[in-house]
């Protein structure tokens, strides 16, 4: 589900879930460096989104979920 960009030279991204609602589920998806996410997934470390969110991975997005608007339009400015 991600395509290669940069964020910094020959960095990855890909959206990962934060802002959850009552039953668990994100509301909306952000793009965050994508060799972190392991990381954070497993350890609970912290991820910055393209948008500066902080969050720590805890859900992976599914086709049609909702990408944050800020992460998206970064994320469309960096396409070569």
């Amino acid at each position: 589900m991600s395509a290669p960009t940069q964020t910094l030279p020959d960095v990855d991204t890909r959206p990962e879930g934060t802002d959850t609602t009552d039953d668990d589920t994100p509301k909306m998806f952000h793009y965050v460096q994508k060799d972190k996410i392991v990381e954070s997934a497993v350890t609970g470390t912290m991820v910055v989104a393209l948008c500066g969110e902080v969050f720590p991975v805890t859900k992976s997005p599914k086709p049609g979920s909702p990408v944050c608007p800020d992460c998206q339009r970064i994320y469309e400015s960096m396409k070569p």
